[in-house]
């Protein structure tokens, strides 16, 4: 195993994979290439690799088992759903098992439209097993006769790998009827998913895979009572379903052994592409911030310092350089007004303008809002409207005031949470850098360095 640190010594863009989350990590390092004179990208885990290293020995002791068993481990593990939003995955699928209907459904959400993210990609390009055999189990523990993969339609090579992977599985026995000699069966199959932002989420998802505009449902009911076709439905990212063949084959104290209490096990984390090793790198829930940036991502390439950091999208509270040293966890990043989100980093550096960057994220906002919530529709798009004056410095101080009052004002009137998503940017970019908006406001120019 290389150490993480040798990860530094290595060529902006080389391709590399490195082991760094330990025995049974989910993924290796997969740091993107990008120019000429670099190596060719990696090949994927083939399914004979796969076996190799214990694939697919989670479903026939699953399947030798009952449902039930698998529900408990997952529950057991603590582990939390890698998109976004950290419900607890056991509770979920628990609540989906519940239900008396004899048709249910497992959808598996790789949309992937958060910008700058990459882990759902690399995962079912590199690894379509692990992210199927969590499926085949996850449709078992809930009892579901069909698994929907909704993926990026942008992701040909990946939407090859998992077909293919899908047919292999099933000439192996472990899809189709009477799974393995069973009587579980299951079938698989993929939606290419549509490229809005709230086509991501995960109701919108269903509503695209029934054959409608896809945009978010009113809740409740939630998916796990009335999901796709009004049946009960677990829908998880495509990380997600990645960690379940390994808790099962280890168990969930094993899973437990990294990570933090509140949030175990490791997470897949999209380093941007200003620093000297872009790419995915899976570490432990809790790594420090200036680790994943500094030890793995190699700082940035340019040299210059760190001014902030968003650490989990376009949607998660701005970082100085000072919080550097936060906990990549749900908790330590809320306490500074944060969030973990998808774990997709984006570094701002010296010399650049918070307020341009603020700009572009509300204005991002403001179009991908579907249009069928009005609170959402004016939110944002008035959002929008006070950051292009401020941008352009015509506004006045006053106008940034009004951006708390239009959250406050439409907080909790959508269908989801898109409604809110501006908020943490742009208030932690006035709270912590007002030197930039002044900037703006006084100069009526930016401030950023034109080199």
């Amino acid at each position: 195993m290389r150490e993480p640190g040798a990860a530094q010594d290595v060529g902006v863009g080389a391709q590399i994979r490195v082991s760094v989350a330990g025995e049974g990590a989910l993924v290796e390092r997969i740091v993107f290439t990008k120019g000429p004179g670099v190596r060719p990208p990696a090949e994927p885990q083939t399914y004979e690799e796969y076996i190799a290293e214990g694939g697919y020995e989670a479903v026939r002791r699953a399947l030798a088992g009952n449902p039930q068993a698998v529900l408990d481990a997952v529950s057991a593990s603590g582990l939390r759903g890698r998109g976004g939003a950290g419900f607890p995955t056991g509770q979920k699928w628990s609540f989906a098992a519940l239900e008396s209907e004899a048709t249910k459904y497992i959808v598996v959400n790789g949309g992937e439209d958060e910008p700058g993210s990459q882990k759902d990609r690399v995962v079912i390009e590199f690894f379509p097993h692990k992210v199927l055999e969590g499926v085949i189990l996850a449709a078992f523990a809930i009892g579901a006769v069909e698994a929907i993969f909704y993926v990026n339609s942008t992701y040909g090579r990946a939407l090859t790998q998992l077909q293919g992977a899908i047919d292999r599985a099933t000439e192996s026995g472990f899809l189709g009827e009477d799974i393995l000699g069973s009587r579980y069966s299951l079938t698989v199959r993929i939606f290419p998913a549509s490229q809005e932002y709230v086509a991501g989420e995960d109701s919108a998802a269903l509503e695209a895979i029934e054959g409608r505009e896809p945009k978010p449902r009113q809740k409740p009911p939630f998916p796990t009572a009335v999901g796709l076709y009004g049946k009960p439905t677990a829908v998880n990212n495509v990380e997600t379903f990645a960690y379940i063949p390994a808790i099962i084959r280890n168990g969930p104290e094993w899973f437990r052994g990294q990570g933090t209490m509140d949030n175990p096990g490791t997470m897949l984390f999209t380093l941007p592409a200003n620093v000297s090793l872009p790419g995915v790198v899976e570490l432990p829930i809790g790594t420090p911030l200036s680790e994943l940036i500094v030890t793995y991502g190699g700082g940035l390439a340019s040299g210059r310092g760190i001014k902030a950091v968003l650490p989990g999208g376009p949607s998660s509270g701005f970082l100085s350089a000072a919080d550097l040293d936060v906990p990549m966890d749900r908790q330590p990043l809320m306490a500074r007004g944060s969030s973990l989100g998808c774990g997709v980093i984006r570094i701002v550096e010296e010399g650049q303008c918070i307020v341009e960057i603020v700009n572009e994220i509300a204005q991002f906002f403001s179009v991908e809002s579907c249009g069928q919530c009005p609170a959402c529709s004016m939110e944002t798009s008035n959002m929008a409207k006070i950051m292009a004056t401020v941008q352009a410095g015509t506004a006045n101080p006053q106008m940034l005031a009004q951006i708390p009052k239009l959250a406050a004002f439409a907080k909790g009137k959508g269908f989801c949470s898109l409604i809110s998503m501006p908020v943490p940017p742009l208030t932690t970019a006035i709270e912590r850098f007002p030197d930039d908006f002044a900037y703006h406001l006084e100069h009526h120019a930016c401030p950023a360095d034109p080199s």
